[in-house]
């Protein structure tokens, strides 16, 4: 029982963590573009 003292706190540290992360990375603009690289990657820019 002792245990969960510990461990609930911590598991919901970690949530706000990951969820302040996402929403950081959703402000930054990391989710803008999600075909792109996808496209870029079949794109032959070598030239000859």
């Amino acid at each position: 029982m002792s245990g969960l003292v510990v461990l609930i706190p911590c598991a919901i540290g970690l949530g706000l963590v990951a969820l302040g992360t996402f929403f950081w990375a959703l402000r930054a603009g990391q989710y803008e573009d999600l075909e792109g690289a996808g496209q870029r990657i079949l794109m032959n820019d070598d030239l000859p």
